[in-house]
């Protein structure tokens, strides 16, 4: 869908809301087109256009961010009811087909312009192991429906890349990708999935710097859109990735300052932080605006795969790039 219509389609949506707005302003196009609503009296909104989501799905969501809130103190996107108490609509688009459209209300604060704290950094630890101990507490609503990451994900994930490869990497580079990938099915197919353990449950699934801000000093997680059921150190993988190793090893003391890591943690997050920028790369390559950025960025993530697959640490070292 062009940016002109989903503008068209974001001003049907807003009529299912008696909402005084007095201004639309385009967000981000991803695999969700957002835009910022900003009302006179109500205060701030975004309005989501889902694609290639269900109308259950994106209704879990919203119910799981209505379940933390009474397990976290923590401020948290909300889903906005429509006049028919619906918290997911289809916008219909005159050719029999339409996408499905939610309101959420806006979380207050801003990205750090700026190089992050030390005291900033911490407490992203602090923020994940409260999310991730609220979750082993709560009792999911009936018709729960999210998605699951785990190696059937990740496969999928990976025939995005052989198709769409060429543009950022040589026949050699994804040799590479797809020598740590079948090391990381071999190792993803003997982790077990038990939901009433410390170590699987429902995650945010996309916890990356873009999506943590920040108001007074204390981080809020935004856009749980990619929400679902995985590992808590696939969470933590998120956001420890686009940091450096020293601020990396505040995350984790943030993390345990709330929920101890127990077994062999370091090998299993650094696991997971390999598959967290396979997967952000599959994500990204099909897209012409991203190419020169993932080109820039391949002799560090290069650098990364060679030591894993020499079983090399990296995770909280310097590496040779």
């Amino acid at each position: 869908m062009m940016r002109k219509n989903y503008k068209q389609a974001a001003l049907m949506a807003l009529q299912h809301f008696d909402l005084d707005w007095i201004q639309i302003r385009f967000n981000q196009l991803s695999d969700t087109c957002t835009f910022v609503i900003e009302t006179n009296k109500e205060g701030t909104f975004l309005l989501r256009l889902h694609s290639g989501r269900s109308k259950e799905e994106i209704n879990s969501e919203i119910a799981w961010l209505e379940l933390l809130k009474s397990k976290i103190d923590v401020p948290l996107p909300k889903g906005v009811h429509d006049r028919t108490g619906s918290v997911t609509f289809k916008v219909e688009q005159g050719n029999g087909e339409g996408i499905y459209a939610s309101l959420m209300r806006w979380v207050e604060g801003e990205h750090t312009n700026e190089r992050l704290t030390e005291e900033q950094i911490y407490k992203e630890g602090v923020l994940l192991a409260k999310l991730h101990k609220a979750a082993q507490e709560l009792e999911l609503p009936p018709g729960f429906n999210r998605p699951v990451w785990d190696e059937h994900s990740f496969r999928k994930a990976m025939l995005r890349l052989k198709v769409h490869y060429h543009s950022f990497l040589s026949d050699d580079e994804f040799t590479l990708y797809q020598s740590a990938a079948e090391k990381l099915y071999g190792w993803l197919s003997k982790q077990h999935k038990n939901k009433n353990r410390r170590t699987y449950g429902v995650i945010h699934g996309d916890l990356h710097q873009g999506n943590i801000i920040f108001k007074e000093g204390e981080p809020r997680p935004i856009d749980f859109g990619r929400c679902g059921w995985g590992y808590y150190l696939y969470d933590v993988a998120h956001t420890i990735l686009g940091i450096y190793p020293l601020q990396r090893e505040l995350v984790i003391k943030g993390y345990e300052s709330v929920s101890k890591l127990d077994g062999e943690w370091v090998q299993t997050l650094e696991n997971f932080t390999v598959m967290v920028m396979i997967e952000n790369y599959c994500h990204h390559a099909p897209d012409p605006r991203e190419t020169e950025g993932l080109k820039a960025e391949q002799p560090y993530a290069l650098a990364i795969l060679r030591n894993y697959l020499r079983g090399a640490p990296f995770l909280f070292n310097t590496i040779e790039i």
